[in-house]
């Protein structure tokens, strides 16, 4: 099920991808054409000028990836960059890009059968992150026109009939204040915001994955899909804000889940469940659906507001106040908007419904003092 191991080896590597892309006459950021020297990328920083991006010939998830602003920052973080990528790749080959003022994060839907039918499910928006990582997901995005939409959903097919990729997945772009946008690369599965496709869509992408993999040919064109309402997706995880999102590891005390119309929760955990430090802290995805952005913003903000997790820190609260906070609400986003908006990491008001902690823990004290009770007499 999913692509082919050559799909994935030529998309999995940066620079190769970058390549195919090129050769696909598709707009890529400036920058080095592959892995370069340490001297060599100094040269080529200078030469496309500051800021840039180094990143790792093999990465993903933000690690091997430096931003620098400054010459004289370049060797260090070069050095960092090379150091991270060696650990988590087993690769320190790095390329160096210009860095976009003021990015969005957007990322192209694709799913393509092995009848040579490849179809795009239009756009969802990425931006906020922190640590090069994704915490909050949209689709549509807020940010673009059809004709825009249009433009990158034809250049992600096209990247993809490129190394007759079969099966879902993504195509990601950076895009300016101006819409112009560049490629950035290709993830070979399903990711982690699917839903979001999935809820304005209807298409199922995990059924479609498995029918594919079958020799099923798709029963649709590109014509016959369309966008219907808004989603949204946060990523819980069990982490502090206020300490540079550090992971919180421990025992869920108790776990309260919010459920209604439009709102579906993907998750596992559940009370007694353990989060160690070993995988990542992602708890669940909170997604909403609703007829507009704004309908779908309200959602979100009291859905958190039901999502009890206690035993843990959990970035609930900031999910809750970034739903409150102007500039999001106007869609007035991009990937540096959580630096920008350090205020909101900071606990404020309680923005839970204190009754329903409060029930929360009534709950939890009477199932441990059931379980005390069922214990006694009993050879453990």
């Amino acid at each position: 099920i999913g692509p082919s191991a050559e799909a994935i080896r030529l998309m999995g590597d940066k620079i190769t991808a970058r390549k195919i892309a090129q050769d696909a006459k598709v707009p890529l950021v400036p920058g080095s054409d592959g892995a370069v020297s340490d001297v060599e990328a100094s040269v080529i920083a200078d030469k496309i000028g500051y800021p840039v991006m180094i990143k790792a010939s093999a990465g993903g998830g933000g690690k091997g990836m430096r931003l620098v602003r400054d010459k004289k920052d370049f060797n260090g973080s070069l050095s960092m960059a090379k150091s991270e990528a060696r650990s988590a790749f087993g690769d320190d080959s790095v390329f160096v890009e210009k860095f976009i003022e003021k990015p969005r994060h957007i990322e192209i839907q694709i799913i393509a059968d092995s009848q040579g039918n490849t179809l795009h499910l239009f756009e969802r928006e990425c931006s906020i992150q922190r640590r090069h990582q994704k915490v909050i997901e949209e689709a549509p995005s807020s940010a673009i026109n059809e004709k825009t939409r249009k433009k990158m959903g034809e250049t992600a097919v096209r990247i993809a009939k490129a190394v007759n990729y079969r099966g879902a997945g993504t195509v990601e772009f950076i895009m300016d204040q101006q819409q112009n946008f560049f490629f950035l690369e290709m993830n070979t599965r399903v990711q982690v915001e699917h839903p979001v496709t999935e809820m304005i869509t209807g298409f199922d992408i995990v059924k479609w994955m498995i029918r594919i993999a079958e020799g099923k040919k798709l029963p649709f064109k590109q014509k016959d899909l369309e966008i219907n309402g808004h989603a949204l997706e946060c990523r819980v995880y069990a982490e502090d804000p206020a300490t540079n999102f550090m992971p919180s590891p421990g025992l869920l005390e108790y776990v309260r889940q919010p459920s209604g119309p439009g709102i579906r929760d993907d998750s596992s955990i559940y009370s007694g469940c353990e989060i160690t430090s070993f995988y990542d802290p992602m708890l669940s995805k909170l997604v909403v659906w609703a007829e507009t952005r704004e309908a779908a913003v309200q959602k979100m903000a009291s859905a958190l507001r039901e999502y009890i997790v206690l035993g843990v820190k959990t970035n609930i609260g900031f999910l809750i106040r970034v739903m409150q906070e102007e500039e999001f609400i106007a869609g007035k986003i991009d990937t540096g908007y959580i630096e920008r908006h350090q205020d909101l990491l900071k606990p404020g008001t309680v923005e839970i419904n204190p009754a329903l902690i409060a029930a929360a823990l009534a709950v939890s004290q009477a199932e441990h003092e059931n379980d005390k009770t069922e214990g006694k007499g009993k050879i453990n």
